[in-house]
């Protein structure tokens, strides 16, 4: 699932593709912000994020996508 999340004062956004459910990834993104913390993200390749829950903007969550093989035109 691709999400998208804009951090105050920085000039492009964070594009992740993340192997976690919408509603998992929310509750994660919620709690962060409720706590202050941090929220931390690790991408399909391993890549891991930490983001300050308070510079937070705004987060996208794409839809998911199981088994997708093949082109789309």
């Amino acid at each position: 699932m691709e999400v998208k999340i804009g951090v105050q004062n920085a000039p492009r956004e964070l594009v992740l593709d993340i192997d976690t459910s919408q509603e998992e990834f929310e509750k994660t993104v919620t709690a962060a912000v409720q706590s202050d913390s941090v929220l931390p993200l690790t991408d399909t390749k391993g890549r891991r994020v930490l983001v300050p829950a308070s510079k937070i903007a705004y987060v996208e969550i794409g839809r998911e996508v199981t088994g997708a093989v093949g082109f789309h035109l």
